[in-house]
């Protein structure tokens, strides 16, 4: 079983970066290596846990059942050695964090929040803004993104997911019918968020899925100020569910299309291709992850 660990971390670490390249830059290994652990594990439990093509990966179904404990395994060794850093070092200084406004009314803020409790000697400057800046050009430590990743020259690690829903108002509803497929509502009162361009597309239990192209009659590049318009019955708009959830409970917003699913948006911490894998700017990140 010890013999397993070196490769069940290599197959984590490759299901995470997507291809044997990128998991060998970031264990500074050789891709021949990677490849060699990879194969190595499975001609040992004696079944294929990736199928390979000269472009991507994608997990078989026995990998499927070994992933979730190879990066638990990972996560908690990770988790293990930076907190002995973290006594041994102490860790202190300022980091310079960048993070969509929206985030601010998140659980994000929960993390924030509790790595300040546990490093007293760090100080955090975070800029809540709507305006993408630039990690080099700017000198931020950390920045938080929303949704797809443009710059491949920047360190990135997914965080989690938000869930995004059609949202409305109670009063906006009243009088109208209750639709029950995504192109009943297509005609309705759309408000976008401007740094969003897909057309909405629904995902059914059944797995149906339906793509709408419904007209805009207001754009906004602010999420939380496209909901407080929502919340006043000037419309309906797709936006993280994190918002809404109190006044959903408090009956005034009300999530439409309940079986229907939309694209969930993935939340990334970025940095410097050239920071440090430990230190002050990891233990952020690495907590951000939890």
């Amino acid at each position: 079983m010890i013999n397993h660990l070196r490769a069940l971390a290599v197959f984590a670490k490759t299901v995470e970066h997507g291809s044997f390249r990128a998991a060998a830059r970031a264990l500074e290994l050789s891709p021949s290596v990677v490849s060699h652990h990879i194969s190595q594990l499975e001609e040992q439990l004696g079944v294929a846990l990736l199928y390979r093509s000269t472009r991507t990966l994608s997990l078989t179904r026995d990998g499927e059942r070994l992933i979730g404990a190879a990066q638990a395994m990972v996560t908690a060794a990770e988790t293990g050695i930076n907190d002995v850093l973290d006594h041994a070092s102490g860790l202190s200084g300022d980091l310079h964090v960048t993070a969509p406004a929206v985030l601010a009314q998140s659980p994000l803020a929960d993390n924030i929040a509790d790595f300040l409790k546990v490093h007293p000697d760090v100080r955090i400057l975070i800029d809540y803004s709507d305006e993408r800046r630039d990690v080099v050009a700017d000198g931020i430590d950390v920045a938080i993104r929303m949704g797809w990743l443009r710059d491949s020259a920047l360190k990135a690690r997914k965080l989690y997911d938000v869930e995004r829903v059609l949202m409305a108002s109670r009063s906006f509803l009243a009088g109208r019918p209750v639709p029950k497929s995504p192109k009943d509502i297509e005609e309705w009162d759309w408000l976008d968020l401007a740094s969003v361009t897909l057309k909405p597309v629904f995902r059914h239990a059944s797995h149906n899925t339906v793509t709408i192209r419904p007209k805009s009659r207001l754009t906004a590049n602010s999420a939380s100020a496209l909901y407080q318009l929502v919340a006043r019955g000037a419309g309906i708009a797709t936006l993280p569910r994190f918002l809404a959830e109190a006044d959903i409970h408090a009956g005034t917003m009300e999530v439409l299309l309940p079986e229907w699913t939309l694209p969930s948006i993935a939340i990334y911490a970025v940095r410097p291709q050239n920071a440090p894998r430990d230190g002050l700017t990891a233990a952020f990140v690495n907590a951000l992850a939890q």
